[in-house]
Formats: C-alpha cells, sequence, structure tokens
C-alpha cells in the first residue's frame, strides 16, 4: 500500500503563513520566506529526491486558489504532472485546461482513496494547508511527517499544529538535512493519536 506522507515548509515558531492574508499575498506578512527553504541547491536536490517516488497529492482549496497562478495545469509536481486531488465544497469554474487537478467533494477519506489509487505503489502526498495536513493527522493514517523548518520567527499567522493535530504524539526522526536556507526533518509517526 502508498505511504501517506504529509509534508510542508513552516517557520521556526510554527507558522505556515504569517498573518494578514490576502489574495495578493497568500502566505501573508513575512510568510513568502516559507518558500526560501528550498532555495538553495541542497534543497533543490532534496525536493528532486522526495519527488521521485511521488505518486499523487492531496491539497485544500486554498492552497489550490493561492497557487494555481505559479502551479499552472501541472500542479505541485511540475513537469512530472502528477495527480492532484484537490478537497472541496465545489470545484472552481475557472481551472486551468488539460489540468493535473481533481476536485473532491467528498472529504479527505474520498481524496485520500482517488490518490492511493492512482499513486499504484508510490508515494501519496498531503502538501497544505494546514487545516487539511490537521485533518489528516487527526485521522492517525499519516505515516510519516516531514518539515521543512525555515529560520524565520512570524510571530502571528497560521498556525500547524492545533486542534486534534496538536494532541500528543511519538514522532521517530528518520532524517535530518541542514541546508543554507532550511532544517529538512522527516519524522515517522508513531503511538496514539
Amino acid at each position: 500500500m502508498t505511504r501517506l506522507v504529509c509534508d510542508i515548509s513552516v517557520s521556526l515558531d510554527g507558522y505556515v503563513a504569517g498573518a494578514s492574508r490576502t489574495a495578493e499575498a497568500p502566505l501573508g506578512a513575512g510568510g513568502d520566506r516559507l518558500h526560501g527553504g528550498m532555495a538553495s541547491a541542497e534543497g533543490q536536490d532534496l525536493l528532486a529526491g522526495t519527488g521521485a517516488g511521488l505518486g499523487a497529492v492531496i491539497a485544500g482549496r486554498r492552497t489550490y486558489d493561492d497557487s494555481v497562478r505559479w502551479w499552472g495545469a501541472d500542479g505541485p509536481s511540475g513537469p512530472a504532472r502528477r495527480p492532484t486531488f484537490v478537497v472541496t465544497h465545489a470545484a472552481p469554474e475557472d481551472a486551468p485546461a488539460d489540468a493535473v487537478y481533481q476536485f473532491v467533494t467528498g472529504g479527505i477519506t474520498d481524496a485520500l482513496q482517488r490518490a492511493r489509487a492512482a499513486a499504484g505503489e508510490d508515494t501519496v502526498c498531503v502538501m497544505g494547508g494546514a487545516s487539511l495536513i490537521q485533518q489528516f493527522l487527526a485521522t492517525g493514517l499519516v505515516e510519516e511527517l516531514s518539515l521543512h523548518v525555515v529560520p524565520v520567527l512570524l510571530g502571528d499567522g497560521l498556525r500547524l499544529f492545533e486542534g486534534p493535530a496538536s494532541q500528543q504524539r511519538e514522532l521517530v526522526p528518520l532524517t535530518t538535512t541542514a541546508t543554507p536556507t532550511a532544517l529538512h526533518v522527516r519524522y515517522a509517526l508513531t503511538g496514539p493519536r
């Protein structure tokens, strides 16, 4: 069966977006710094290695709305064009033509079933946003948490760990890679949720 991984960039103080998010600044005040974590050559190598075993992506609607202008029809996996399942209440009317996106209105369980079917033996990656990752963590189905910890303190904004996702969990470090722009840490999730 496919592995289920959550992967996201986060500030040192636990935010995945800064305060005052707008359509023009979807990551809020200072939040653009979070994407700098992959800017180094080492970060790009890590990204390429992660993408090698990627079968499908799951994203939330806000992440899609905030990112589609950069992703275009290829989605977050770029030229690899991995199927991207967007959890939403309603599909947008203006999705790019010939795109990799499938809009799922049946919730996270439906999205996961579809993503696993599309991924085959490869990894399914939940890559945002915070609410979606929190929902998946609460199910206990996530096997791995991959964080790109960017050396910035945002001070306010959208927290990654809140609600059921912040309950005590045992994490086992798998790898830690320091680059000039971020600390990339992979954890296996074990123990009760």
